[in-house]
């Protein structure tokens, strides 16, 4: 197994990167590695899915603080990469015995004192199974029921997970049923006890003289199925929801996995979200800008009425309090904005263009406060420079 890259590495900020830095940056490459966009490429694939796993663990604070003391067999039981745990601390040296000796480190008579095994069949947690989907923008902000296809690793319908055509099978007679056996070896560190599986049953314990023909004997069978997953109200664009047990199948006993689902949220053409507050750019006619009108604004809940003041400038942002996105397992919402866009009048006829013109002749530097400014700030740049000429002339 391929050594894993350290997370931070992985989405490319700093130790002391904050929640937005990491929320961003996870955006940027998952967007950047999305299957979506690289649908053959499975470099591309790898590298969405080591990002996701990164942003799953930095993003939880109880994870971060486990993964910052201890790497990452502080967030992942099933980690072989090394790091302290708090359990045995000669657990990394039986590692070693390991390599040197090829089986589990057992015990030794060197001095050291202690002992330790693994035990083949032991109940393992079935794999976990990444899958992405796509929804429309208004379905991450009310939420979803989403059917998804899977393929997964079950338990044999046949033979319940037995391996046996009639479920019968017999200890193995190699391991005493242990799925491992015990080989002392001589080194120049004392004896060295070493467990290794045992490779009469596979690690089983138990062989199966009449195997199932569905499974071959595996007691798992891989099947498609299709999950229905709740997508909550609220889901941001690039979020993993995690379903429990509806990964694989566990192993000898073990629980199921896990379905991790990314969620890509398509674009809408009339809204753009920051997190849970939406903001929709929206044109009025200068004559609104300048009497003032009652606004007919698009939410995702339906249109409601905005009435703005008389004056109103290009740009002017008001807000609808509450409008917005709903929080993810919560009650309360963000708001949404909305931005004005003064549209200038073309194609005007001949005489719109007169009565636009004798309108503007009727106004006076006083109406235009922002051009009245700058016009003074003009003035006083230009006396400042000649006042410095006649200084220096």
């Amino acid at each position: 197994m391929a050594e894993k890259r350290d997370y931070y590495e992985v989405l490319g900020v700093p130790k002391t990167a904050s929640e937005d830095e990491i929320k961003k940056a996870y955006r940027k490459l998952a967007r950047q590695y999305h299957p979506d966009l690289h649908p053959d490429d499975k470099d591309c694939a790898e590298k969405f899915k080591e990002v996701n796993e990164a942003y799953e663990v930095l993003s939880d604070s109880s994870k971060k603080a486990r993964y910052d003391q201890f790497g990452h067999a502080g967030v992942d039981p099933n980690y072989q990469g090394g790091g302290y745990s708090g359990g045995n601390p000669f657990g990394d040296m039986g590692d070693i015995f390991e390599n040197i000796f090829g089986g589990g480190f057992g015990s030794f008579n060197s001095g050291f004192g202690g002992s330790s095994s693994r035990n083949a069949t032991a109940p393992r947690k079935g794999q976990d199974i990444n899958v992405t989907t796509s929804i429309e923008f208004m379905e991450a902000c009310k939420g979803i029921k989403k059917d998804i296809k899977i393929q997964r690793v079950e338990t044999c319908s046949e033979c319940n997970g037995s391996g046996s055509t009639n479920g019968v099978t017999e200890t193995c007679y190699e391991c005493n049923g242990s799925g491992s056996i015990r080989v002392t070896q001589r080194t120049a560190f004392g004896n060295i006890s070493t467990m290794k599986t045992c490779s009469k049953c596979n690690g089983k314990g138990k062989i199966i003289t009449n195997p199932c023909p569905k499974c071959n004997g595996s007691g798992r069978v891989r099947n498609s199925c299709t999950i229905t997953v709740d997508i909550p109200a609220g889901i941001d664009d690039g979020q993993t929801l995690r379903v429990n047990g509806k990964g694989s199948a566990g192993v000898n006993g073990g629980r199921n996995g896990d379905l991790l689902v990314t969620v890509n949220v398509k674009n809408s053409s009339i809204f753009q979200r920051d997190r849970y507050d939406i903001y929709c750019e929206m044109p009025i006619t200068f004559a609104q800008a300048v009497f003032g009108a009652e606004l007919t604004v698009p939410t995702i809940d339906g249109n409601v009425k905005y009435n703005i003041a008389e004056g109103t400038q290009n740009g002017t942002k008001f807000r609808l309090k509450g409008k917005g996105v709903q929080k993810i397992n919560r009650s309360d919402r963000g708001d949404q904005y909305v931005i004005v866009n003064v549209e200038v009048p073309k194609n005007l006829t001949k005489k719109q263009k007169e009565l636009l013109k004798e309108f503007d002749n009727s106004i006076s530097e006083n109406n235009y406060a922002k051009r009245s400014n700058f016009s003074n700030k003009i003035k006083n740049f230009m006396d400042d420079l000649k006042d410095k000429f006649n200084t220096l002339g």
